[in-house]
């Protein structure tokens, strides 16, 4: 995996997008974040931002044994629009500040947006059949404006990683093309087991993406899983939100 900031620096691209209520289209250069370490490989120049969404979900394994390492299975969540308040992108664009922390408090102000089993023990597992209630905006969380529903994300009856941002029209198919560590100071989640690491998602190549064929997920809080000696054997989930960057090459 090809890991250099030098890269990052050369791939920023640029995104249009109209001011929300008046004066021209605003032409600026959203930049993703790093690691403060070693980053992941970005973007070619000729890239284009389509989206940055904030998901909210959990992150699912499964442990075979209690001296097992976990296994990872898959993901549930739920998409946000955020790109217009990127910082200097729009008038109703956030402080950097304000921008950078909406992963962790979303985690911590909100329950995962997803139905719960009937029958089920565990705080924070998902309907397998039906996971996503109807869709609805984030309204109210601290003092940020409501964020439209951008889409869902979850891994399809293949176990390829999916991206449907049906808001939208766009959608990604992808397999894992890099990943790094999440920064140390990451938050490490409501179960203390850290945060998952960024990754870049590429194009699966099974014709099923639209408008859209690589993935970021960086800024992480949570999801990592427990150790099978903590939760047994079985299937556990864990809670997590970060920012999802799509861009189409």
């Amino acid at each position: 995996m090809v890991s250099t900031k030098n890269l990052l620096l050369a791939a920023f691209t640029t995104i249009a997008y109209a001011a929300p209520t008046r004066g021209p289209c605003k032409s600026l250069t959203p930049t993703l974040p790093s690691t403060g370490g070693d980053d992941l490989q970005g973007p070619s120049p000729v890239a284009r931002l389509k989206k940055i969404a904030l998901g909210h979900g959990i992150q699912n394994y499964t442990c075979s044994a209690s001296d097992a390492t976990p296994s990872a299975t898959g993901a549930l969540a739920v998409l946000y629009d955020v790109t217009t308040v990127y910082p200097g992108l729009s008038r109703a664009a956030l402080s950097p500040n304000s921008f950078n922390s909406l992963p962790h408090l979303l985690l911590w102000d909100r329950p995962v947006p997803l139905n719960r089993p009937s029958n089920s023990t565990s705080s924070y597992s998902a309907d397998t059949s039906a996971p996503f209630p109807a869709h609805e905006d984030l309204k109210g969380l601290a003092d940020y404006p409501p964020f439209k529903y951008a889409g869902h994300h979850f891994f399809d009856s293949t176990g390829t990683p999916t991206f449907d941002l049906d808001a939208s029209g766009l959608k990604a198919s992808v397999v894992k093309g890099g990943n790094v560590d999440a920064p140390k100071d990451a938050d490490k989640g409501v179960l203390d087991t850290g945060a998952v690491a960024w990754l870049r998602l590429t194009d699966s190549k099974k014709g099923e993406s639209k408008g859209v064929n690589l993935v970021y997920r960086v800024s992480t809080a949570g999801g990592n899983a427990e150790g099978c000696g903590v939760k047994g054997t079985g299937v556990q989930s864990v809670p997590y939100t970060a920012f999802y960057w799509f861009y189409e090459e």
